[in-house]
């Protein structure tokens, strides 16, 4: 964890009452308020653990999260605060690990385009290499930003080049911009303080940055858009104040990106890749507390907004916070252009309730791939791992789920799922304590998934699936 600036880095949402009635399920044991034993996994009878690699080496440390997830080839690269982890996953049943880079920074967020991968680096450290220190963020020598590395050969990353942004980089986006010969990264950060000096208010924007696919050396940043001229949601002491944005998911092929930002949730135009146009805005001081990632359904018609209630270290998946707040908001899309409308439809939050030690919220998730159906699957922590439908916007249900009891029954020691994707026939979990996970769901209604194949896959950079491929 940063000891000299935090950010608000996870997120925490809850459980709501078990009143969702779910098909194709064992009943749950939480249901009836039974929390598992510690460790003890536990699962609906349509998914299996196929298997788990432990944290290792550099990573073992309870202070090493594991965060994001990016894929290529046949290969999943894990982030951690520490560096990062590349699997090979071509045999999803027996992964093994293929290389591990050694580069600490926090959060590790990861993505992939072609022989590149990014990484994020949102702590203050002495310089930008991967043996710099943590520094105080307020000495204006301290640097984060982006870092890009060449993965051409996987047994062996080569660090490439590194962009200083402001307030770092909590998260990115990736949109390829082949036009330009480059990849373009979107930065997201937030919480700036005047005593920051390379994070000063207001922070309405986020930071651009362009990476020439052949000379990836020569990264640079090229935009800082402002995407609050009139400043983002001032907070009511439950909403928290717009000041940037957290996430920001991409569809490129239908010029949108959502945003996720604090206070705000947003759709943005981005078919001027370098001038990123706000064209709705959404919020709700009632239930949502930090507006934290988006995700849209394939025909780009809903977007699910997820919030992260309590910092991400809070044990909120009970019954006293209820079964709204810090939930997912599912949103319809109507309209186009200037006329978009983002409607809210109803929320989400799993059907179990977590114990007194297990820090629990709805975080990083993807589409599972059917076509005609919107279905996805989503990290919660120490929630686990649901597998839930939204094609009825009004009606969310859960189609399966996976978690383990908590990791001490004593003290709450932030851990569970912070990624949980589907990737060519299996959904991959980074588990901030227990590494690597594989899933196998088995169900007709994720089947018709097993025959979808990407080569490459980042969840903040959505593709699209089906027939209109």
């Amino acid at each position: 964890m940063n000891t000299i600036r935090r950010r608000g880095r996870l997120g925490v949402v809850l459980a709501g009452a078990a009143a969702l009635v779910v098909t194709g399920l064992s009943a749950p044991a939480a249901a009836q308020n039974d929390i598992p034993d510690v460790d003890e996994v536990v699962h609906s009878k349509n998914i299996g653990h196929v298997a788990n690699l432990p944290k290792e080496g550099p990573f073992e440390g309870q202070d090493a999260f594991n965060s994001d997830i990016a894929f290529t080839k046949g290969h999943a690269i894990v982030g951690n605060y520490n560096g990062f982890t590349i699997y090979d996953v071509r045999r999803p049943n027996n992964p093994r690990v293929v290389s591990q880079v050694l580069c600490p920074g926090g959060q590790g967020d990861v993505s992939v385009s072609g022989d590149l991968l990014f990484v994020s680096t949102d702590y203050a450290r002495t310089n930008d290499s991967c043996t710099s220190e943590a520094a105080p963020a307020s000495n204006p020598d301290s640097w984060e930003g982006m870092k890009v590395f060449d993965i051409s050969d996987l047994a062996n990353p080569e660090y490439v080049s590194a962009v200083r942004t402001d307030c770092g980089s909590h998260t990115h986006t990736m949109v390829p911009a082949p036009e330009r010969g480059s990849v373009l990264l979107y930065v997201s950060s937030y919480s700036p303080a005047p005593d920051l000096p390379n994070c000063q208010p207001p922070h309405d924007k986020v930071s651009i940055v362009e990476v020439p696919t052949e000379r990836p050396q020569d990264a640079k940043l090229v935009s800082e858009p402002v995407l609050f001229p009139e400043g983002g949601n001032p907070g009511d002491g439950y909403s928290r104040q717009t000041t940037g944005c957290h996430d920001l998911t991409a569809y490129p092929e239908k010029d949108l990106m959502a945003g996720a930002c604090m206070g705000d949730g947003i759709l943005v135009d981005i078919s001027d890749r370098m001038n990123p146009k706000v064209v709705e805005r959404v919020q709700d001081n009632t239930n949502f507390a930090f507006w934290h990632s988006a995700t849209f359904n394939n025909e780009g018609t809903k977007v699910v907004f997820t919030d992260e209630l309590g910092g991400g270290g809070m044990a909120t998946c009970n019954e006293e916070v209820g079964p709204e707040r810090g939930a997912n908001g599912i949103y319809d899309l109507t309209g186009s252009g200037d006329d978009s409308e983002l409607e809210f439809r109803s929320y989400y939050k799993i059907p179990r309730h977590q114990g007194e030690t297990e820090n629990c919220v709805a975080h990083n998730g993807s589409l599972i791939p059917v076509e005609g159906r919107d279905i996805m699957v989503q990290a919660w922590y120490q929630g686990g791992v649901s597998v839930w439908e939204f094609t009825d916007s009004d009606k969310p249900e859960e189609i399966a789920y996976f978690e383990r009891g908590p990791l001490s029954d004593t003290e709450n020691i932030t851990a569970g799922s912070w990624s949980a994707y589907y990737y060519n026939g299996r959904i991959y979990s980074s588990d901030i304590q227990k590494g690597f996970d594989v899933l196998h769901i088995r169900d007709p209604r994720t089947a018709p998934a097993n025959s979808v194949r990407f080569d490459e896959f980042n969840a903040q950079t959505q593709p699209s699936y089906g027939k209109g491929r």
